[in-house]
């Protein structure tokens, strides 16, 4: 059974969370966000996962990550962590 992902990702240089989901391993996206590329996470290469959540559908996933970005809050992200 294929497992899906919610995550934040933090980078330290930029001081700012990144809100995102997927199929693909961890370890394949992270390394995608830290290439040099023109969208948000491209300008910098620090990236580093800082909270992850799994789920057995894409649906549930993509549905949680709009949930976690719907609330605009720093604060919330850094309560999910304890």
């Amino acid at each position: 059974m294929k497992i899906y992902r919610t995550y934040i990702l933090y980078s330290t240089l930029r001081d700012v969370y990144y809100i995102g989901s997927t199929g693909d391993s961890l370890e394949e996206r992270l390394r995608r966000h830290n290439t040099n590329h023109n969208g948000f996470t491209g300008s910098v290469n620090d990236w580093m996962y800082y909270y992850v959540e799994e789920y057995s559908s894409k649906e549930e996933a993509v549905r949680r990550e709009k949930e976690i970005k719907s609330r605009k809050s720093r604060k919330y992200i850094e309560s999910l962590k304890k």
